[in-house]
């Protein structure tokens, strides 16, 4: 099974897109990205 994390850091490195531009289209920060991306936010 994958998770959110892994699912998007594989999305994310398939597009070439940095953090700070899937934050722009999501709508939320970089950091918001960023804690999504290593699972820090699973609490």
């Amino acid at each position: 099974m994958l998770y959110l994390h892994e699912n998007l850091r594989r999305f994310r490195s398939e597009k070439s897109l940095t953090q700070e531009e899937v934050a722009g289209v999501l709508g939320v920060s970089a950091q918001a990205v960023s804690r999504w991306e290593t699972g820090a936010s699973n609490s």
